[in-house]
């Protein structure tokens, strides 16, 4: 590395968050796009989840908040969609509460519930990597701004990485990071002992930079590769969520838009809704292009599924896409009303 860039990457980094600055208020939301969607986490040691996820439910509930909520022993995850006052409501609680104060949700806008149902679940990681041995919340790598981030990525001998999975990366990514092709986030550790430490000598990188949609994935990898003894690892701080929302489209190395777990299935630039859709078949994003292909029929295929699909499960997503077009000339959701999942 340069000693400019050197210097570059020494003044961007910091070894804490920005998360544990006291929070913003949540913006107001434009009259065409009313309802917020927060996305937010933290790595945290919860110890009685039992007794967490009653008051969760709870507060969820009275808010008339949906989306998805999860807690494990590792810390809390979340995405979740509601008015202004629903969502302040909860926030508000989270960063009254000791173990979830300093949370920060990353916030956008979309003219309808981002969500079918609100749920609340137990699990065994918030993110899961099934790798037990790491702590995210005592030591990950350091945290890059999104305003610095470009100046890391672009800086010589920076090895650039994109943790998500790969039909994420297929719309987007940032130019020039490396795709590790995971199906799983499982899959990552694998990959780095695959990939990284088969380096030759000589061809280690000094910097390893790694981003994900919304900070937690990339956060966790860095936690990996420290406790492996890899040195300069960096990471995201807010993920590409926060970039996107950053950084202004002339001065963006971002390229293409960014896959997100609800309704809006991408986003691009100013968190604005994409252009993909979802195929409800697959779960994998379709562009516009591909919807115009004859083996896409909304609800049962795309061009991605159709050929491994069998017959039955071909009529199956028909008859489930015939009840929810149903539901919809009745003005109902098909999937029942909006209560919090047990």
């Amino acid at each position: 590395m340069s000693d400019t860039d050197a210097k570059i990457v020494s003044n961007m980094v910091s070894k804490q968050p920005t998360a544990n600055v006291a929070p913003q208020s949540i913006p107001v939301p434009p009259n065409d796009r009313p309802i917020v969607v927060a996305a937010m986490y933290k790595f945290v040691c919860l110890d009685d989840l039992d007794a967490l996820r009653g008051p969760l439910v709870t507060q969820c509930h009275k808010a008339g908040l949906y989306g998805t909520i999860l807690i494990a022993h590792e810390g809390i995850n979340g995405t979740i969609s509601g008015d202004h006052a629903g969502i302040s409501q909860l926030v508000d609680w989270l960063q009254a509460h000791p173990l979830f104060c300093g949370i920060t949700p990353k916030y956008s806008f979309v003219s309808e519930h981002a969500f079918n149902r609100m749920k609340v679940r137990i699990k065994k990681e918030i993110v899961s990597m099934g790798q037990p041995d790491i702590d995210p919340s005592n030591r990950v790598g350091r945290y890059v701004k999104p305003e610095d981030w470009n100046g890391l990525i672009n800086a010589e001998d920076t090895l650039v990485i994109d943790t998500r999975n790969h039909y994420e990366v297929a719309i987007g990514s940032f130019e020039g990071a490396v795709n590790p092709m995971t199906d799983s986030f499982r899959d990552f550790p694998e990959w780095v002992d695959n990939y990284i430490n088969a380096l030759p000598e000589g061809e280690q990188p000094e910097n390893i930079a790694m981003f994900c949609t919304g900070g937690i994935r990339c956060e966790k990898s860095t936690s990996y590769l420290v406790s492996k003894g890899f040195k300069n690892v960096f990471h995201l701080e807010g993920g590409i969520l926060k970039y996107l929302e950053t950084v202004e489209p002339d001065g963006s190395c971002w390229q293409g838009e960014c896959f997100v777990f609800d309704h809006r299935v991408s986003v691009g630039h100013g968190l604005k809704p994409g252009k993909y859709d979802l195929c409800h078949a697959c779960r994998m994003p379709i562009s516009q292009d591909e919807k115009l292909q004859p083996t896409y029929v909304a609800g049962q295929s795309c061009p991605k599924c159709h050929d491994s699909l069998s017959e039955d499960q071909k009529q199956r997503f028909a008859q489930r896409q015939k009840q929810i077009a149903l539901a919809r000339e009745r003005g109902e959701k098909h999937i029942g009303p909006p209560e919090v999942d047990a």
